[in-house]
């Protein structure tokens, strides 16, 4: 049987993770047989390199290729780089260290090399990452520096606490940044032009096929445009009423918790 797509994209939180943020049995065997078959596996997340590696660790394939940092990074599971974009140092550290925000409502975090700051110690933020163990430094940014920045992302409490954070950056840095939110509640910037999409067709490129010959999955913002190019975009039934807007001609699957991606594949793949 020819094989539908050549790729298969998922996101992670929210759509490939279960409610525990992690990969459940039926997920795990899922992408197993799909590699088995041929088919590449890419997992496209706003998440940082070591976290994902953990996280893949427990899924017995040769290859994958690992998009973090919303594009901004892509490695194989050995290691082995392909794409690296940095926010220009200055920049990042003007963005750490005088963006006004609400410090009772918003947190401050940075993705730089293989590292994750913070500025303040939020215990709920633990539960997303007991799958992998990564874990955050507390810094103070006004004591830090802006190498080597993937990402800078502001969590909020509620949507509206990010809303003049945003106001601030695309006013200040708008023509210079990619920004995107991964969930309502976390605001994220990269450098110009760094979104999954870009990325993604960038390293499809090089393996002789494009994103149409890809089917992909995702329930954030910083999906949308990976979604809008691919052969085939999923929207997740938990995912953001943003890009469920933004693609209403989109197909909508399960829910995350139901492990819906990997019954969704088993079933277009002919995986028994």
């Amino acid at each position: 049987m020819t094989k539908p797509f050549r790729a298969v994209i998922s996101d992670l939180d929210g759509t490939l993770l279960n409610g525990e943020h992690r990969l459940g049995e039926f997920t795990i065997e899922t992408l197993e047989k799909l590699a088995a078959k041929g088919v590449d596996i890419f997992l496209a997340t706003g998440r940082s390199l070591p976290d994902v590696r953990r996280i893949m660790s427990k899924v017995n394939i040769n290859e994958a290729t690992l998009v973090t940092s919303n594009g901004a990074r892509a490695n194989n599971l050995a290691g082995e780089l392909f794409v690296n974009h940095y926010i220009p140092e200055q920049i990042a550290f003007e963005i750490m260290t005088t963006t006004p925000f609400d410090p009772f409502n918003v947190c401050l975090n940075s993705y730089q090399a293989d590292d994750w700051f913070i500025n303040v110690d939020v215990e709920p933020l633990r539960k997303f990452h007991q799958e992998s163990g990564f874990m955050y430094q507390v810094i103070d940014f006004k004591k830090h520096h802006g190498k080597q920045t993937e990402k800078i992302f502001f969590i909020g409490r509620t949507p509206e606490s990010l809303v003049p954070v945003e106001q601030f950056i695309a006013e200040k840095y708008g023509d210079q940044l990619q920004l995107t939110y991964s969930t309502p509640q976390c605001f994220e910037i990269m450098a110009k032009s760094v979104c999954k999409a870009n990325t993604l067709s960038q390293l499809v490129a090089a393996r002789g096929y494009d994103l149409q010959d890809c089917i992909a999955f995702g329930d954030g913002m910083n999906d949308v445009e990976m979604l809008s190019q691919v052969g085939k975009g999923c929207v997740m039934g938990n995912a953001d009423q943003r890009l469920r807007n933004a693609l209403p001609n989109h197909e909508v699957i399960g829910d995350h918790k139901e492990q819906s991606v990997a019954s969704y594949l088993r079933t277009i793949f002919e995986v028994v």
